[in-house]
């Protein structure tokens, strides 16, 4: 459970980074960022897995870069359920702000690591 709410904090930190840095996304106040945060982990961990199986014939004629298509749908998903976050830019906006969270994303996992927890390597001489 701690893992699942560090990795919606790590999206939340991408949201709020997409809202500074692409035109058209907004999220109105601090509780809607981290509601959004979590409410994006909730949609990748269920409906995220279902498209992915339902688009593997075009994910892989597209060699993985539908995918972040797929990702695109999951911003655009919450920001349709969430009221306070709103998406002003169309598909390029949603396309940039899964592109934020994702690269948030994965250089937060490579900070904490897969366990959920900073590794720390020790080389002995």
């Amino acid at each position: 459970m701690t893992r699942f709410i560090l990795r919606a904090l790590i999206s939340a930190v991408g949201l709020w980074a997409a809202t500074r840095w692409v035109p058209g996304i907004r999220i109105d106040d601090a509780p809607t960022l981290v509601l959004a945060g979590l409410l994006l982990g909730v949609v990748n961990a269920i409906v995220r897995p279902i498209l992915v199986i339902l688009t593997l014939p075009i994910t892989i004629l597209s060699l993985g870069l539908f995918l972040l298509v797929v990702n695109t749908a999951m911003v655009a998903l919450v920001a349709w359920m969430l009221p306070g976050f709103h998406i002003y830019g169309g598909f390029w906006s949603a396309f940039a702000t899964a592109l934020i969270v994702w690269i948030t994303g994965w250089l937060a996992s490579w900070l904490i690591g897969p366990r959920g927890r900073i590794d720390v390597s020790v080389r002995k001489l």
